[in-house]
């Protein structure tokens, strides 16, 4: 028997407000609800309230699993918060979360920017900290508000992206074989300007000149202030980058497709799944496809399909599943998981 990191449960949480395809056909006319659903795959989105934070998603998410019984504030030895929209540039959001849930002051607490692979990422610290003995019970929080980066006119992006959280509990166990893990991660900063919010950092501060929306080709408005995504770029690189990712994490894991049970990809949206699961000759049964109550969540895709997929039966106790995230950076990860 080893020390290992394993997931011990996983919790979502999206907010009360949505924004559904029939309120995106009444704002933009010559859309029907089903040609969106049809598309892009998503139905519904959460939106988070104005005065509503990523970290008041992420909590929700964390006292979900409290509430249940899955762990005790207490018992948090380090929190891990992945978001790209904190509540403040300072102080850490981690360090208001540590209050906000009870944690105690002896816990670790950190932020970490990362978008779609964020999750991955997130796993992979997780499952550092647990074996090094850092720490015996992780408590890693995914969450984003998105839809506060999205102009209303630019539908190009208000179909496809959801608000929510997810917060997952890795603890120490003693087992003989690997539980998180192997990991492929990777990165290409030439994919920076691809996905991004130009302005607002220090690298171009918000100016008047800044907020000017403006028209591109399809029709869609946004200024630099707003999310920019370029849809075809992301979709080619998605092709490019998940099967041999698969493939090398395969590699390292000394298994065959065959030997994974369950793929949950990143949910992008529905037509890039669709290209890859055909590219990676998957069965449907075995690939996850669900974002119809969400939407593009960022971080916490891949956290909300784990928990849907445990609770539909597609995923049993000690079923290999194999995660990849991938997206704004260019980052990508990709890692295996047994649920004990």
């Amino acid at each position: 028997m080893m020390r290992r990191a394993a997931i011990k449960a996983v919790r979502s949480f999206l907010p009360a407000q949505k924004l559904t395809n029939d309120d995106l056909a009444k704002l933009f006319g010559d859309w029907h609800a089903a040609q969106i659903l049809a598309k892009t795959g998503v139905a519904t989105r959460g939106v988070a309230g104005p005065d509503e934070c990523a970290s008041d998603l992420g909590i929700a998410a964390a006292r979900r699993l409290f509430a249940e019984g899955f762990c005790a504030p207490e018992e948090i030895d380090f929190l891990i918060f992945c978001t790209q929209t904190p509540d403040y540039f300072m102080p850490t959001t981690a360090c208001l979360m540590q209050d906000r849930l009870g944690l105690r002051t002896s816990c670790g607490a950190i932020d970490f920017n990362q978008g779609c692979s964020g999750y991955i990422y997130g796993l992979a610290l997780a499952k550092s900290l647990v074996e090094a003995g850092t720490a015996e019970t992780v408590l890693l929080v995914t969450a984003d508000t998105y839809m506060k980066f999205i102009n209303r006119r630019d539908r190009s992006l208000l179909t496809l992206f959801g608000d929510g959280a997810a917060a997952t509990l890795i603890r120490a166990v003693d087992w003989d074989e690997e539980l998180i893990g192997p990991f492929v991660l990777g990165t290409d900063g030439r994919g920076a300007n691809q996905i991004i919010v130009k302005a607002g950092g220090f690298r171009c501060p918000p100016t008047p000149e800044t907020a000017i929306e403006k028209e591109d080709s399809s029709g869609n408005w946004r200024s630099e202030e707003d999310l920019f995504m370029d849809g075809g770029d992301v979709f080619s690189f998605a092709l490019r980058t998940v099967p041999p990712t698969l493939a090398q994490l395969l590699e390292r894991a000394r298994l065959t497709t065959d030997e994974i049970d369950f793929f949950i990809p990143h949910q992008a949206n529905k037509f890039v799944l669709e290209r890859l699961r055909a590219k990676l000759k998957l069965p449907a049964e075995k690939f996850w496809i669900g974002m119809e109550d969400s939407g593009n969540t960022v971080s916490s895709t891949i956290p909300i399909a784990l928990e849907s997929a445990i609770g539909q039966g597609r995923i049993k106790g000690g079923d290999r599943v194999a995660l990849v995230g991938f997206g704004v950076g260019y980052s990508w990860g990709a890692t295996i998981i047994r649920m004990v």
